[in-house]
């Protein structure tokens, strides 16, 4: 592989972390229907996330650690004494013990359903190759005979999570790793690069077409499998954005999505950090922007500090979470929040605390959140807007429980509006106009200790306005 392509891998992506798009790589889809899908997507604003394999039970990050190139950091939680190659050799065994025999997905997807949750984004497959569908292209599988999880009723868990989460009225994103470091046809023994390993194929595959070709197809065929197996799929959220055209690795990727249009034409496609007709959906990973973007958007952020379940983790506090959503509301986008699950099948209770702070804090604020659009000003220091077609929606976040509540505060909106209501309190609010905004008058109930999460406004507009 040239250094050319060597470098775009390295731009594509940086430590785990995928850059993302910009406005101007993002292409308007010509088909009606799907523009009619991305408003549906956008209205949808907070999508559960979900990494979870073998990996789980090491606590460690997914996948990367296989790649040399990126062991400097991705092997920062290898800590017990163990060389390179053995290290390959324990993390690709860990299917013949991966076993999550308490596994519920109908809880997950109650738990998602019931706490604000619209969408789930699931990995299908991580960059190491194993499939937590009853793929028919590899053993490396969770069904395979070699992981001990295949004979449990819920053995095909990429079927029982899709299942699970649509009887709940939640849409299905399916995350697939373009790369598959576990393939023959991708990594390829003996090849040019020997036993170092990084993120792309280990050979050029301009020189072993016929090598890449077979590459292509396993892909295709994975793919396709999802499409026609799993019921109705949202959207196909496509990692590794190396693996394009412009780095010589194409997997002529519209090919098989146009064919899986053929039997899903909804389909959504987020091929993430390429650009073109094909990613439907701008993807920032770990970060949101600082302005809005105009264009459909997700961030996919950890609850924790890490995508794969970590062994006591650091998890955000609930107050960080709804900062957090309302802040990509804000600017246009949608919040993927992952959670990791446990290697035993459960979500750790701090995770399902977390969850279920959420939705007590949407359960009144959600009309504030669901189905808005950007509005001006957007983000203004502790303040963020959302709108309606009637309405405006003004936040105000408070950094701590300690915070002050003063008892006006000074919305920076410049337009004209009939009344003010507190979300979940009292309509009618006292306010009056300014040179540079409103000041507005907090029943005497709301200025409270500890300081809430956040004060969220209703402002009605004038009729004509």
């Amino acid at each position: 592989m040239s250094e050319l392509n060597v470098t775009e891998q390295e731009q594509v992506v940086e430590q785990g972390v995928h850059n993302y798009s910009s406005e101007e790589q993002w292409v308007k889809p010509e088909s009606p229907l799907l523009l009619e899908r991305l408003g549906w997507f956008k209205d949808q604003k907070l999508g559960l996330m979900m990494h979870w394999g073998p990996y789980s039970q090491l606590g460690v990050v997914e996948s990367w650690a296989l790649s040399d190139k990126d062991e400097e950091w991705s092997r920062d939680g290898i800590d017990w004494n163990v060389d390179t190659n053995e290290l390959k050799r324990q993390y690709v065994g860990l299917n013949k013990t991966f076993n999550p025999v308490r596994f519920q997905p109908e809880l997950w997807a109650e738990l998602a359903a019931e706490n604000g949750f619209k969408y789930l984004n699931f990995t299908t497959k991580h960059h190491d190759g194993f499939c937590m569908w009853d793929t028919h292209t590899t053993d490396y599988r969770v069904t395979g005979p070699a992981c001990p999880f295949h004979a449990h009723k819920y053995a095909d868990i990429c079927k029982q999570l899709f299942d699970a989460f649509r009887a709940k009225g939640l849409g299905i994103s399916a995350y697939f790793s373009k790369a598959d470091w576990n393939t023959p046809t991708y990594w390829a023994p003996g090849m040019e690069r020997g036993t170092f390993t990084s993120r792309g194929p280990s050979y050029n595959p301009k020189e072993y077409p016929w090598l890449w070709e077979q590459f292509v197809k396993f892909t295709h065929e994975q793919i396709m499998e999802l499409m026609t197996r799993y019921g109705r799929i949202e959207m196909l959220w496509l990692d590794a954005g190396w693996v394009c055209e412009e780095s010589g690795q194409d997997i002529r990727l519209g090919e098989v999505v146009e064919k899986a249009r053929e039997v899903q034409p909804w389909l959504l496609s987020a091929d993430r950090t390429v650009g073109g007709a094909y990613e439907n959906v701008i993807t920032p990973e770990q970060t949101l922007p600082e302005q809005p973007l105009n264009v459909p958007w997700e961030s996919c952020i950890t609850m924790g500090t890490s995508f794969s379940y970590r062994y006591e983790d650091n998890y955000k506090s609930v107050r960080q979470l709804i900062h957090l959503l309302v802040e990509i509301v804000a600017k246009g986008g949608n919040l993927a929040l992952n959670v990791g699950p446990q290697p035993d099948g459960r979500l750790s209770q701090t995770a399902i605390d977390r969850i279920k702070g959420m939705g007590t804090w949407l359960n009144v604020h959600g009309e504030a959140i669901y189905g808005t659009r950007v509005c001006e000003p957007y983000s203004v220091g502790n303040y963020h807007f959302t709108q309606t077609k009637n309405t405006t929606y003004a936040f105000y976040l408070y950094k701590d429980e300690h915070e002050t509540v003063k008892e006006e505060l000074h919305l920076p909106v410049l337009q004209e509006f009939s009344r003010i209501d507190l979300a979940g309190g009292e309509d009618n609010l006292q306010f009056h106009r300014t040179e540079n905004g409103i000041i507005v008058r907090l029943p005497e109930n709301a200025v409270s200790e500890p300081a809430p999460i956040t004060h969220v406004f209703r402002l009605h507009k004038r009729r004509g306005k």
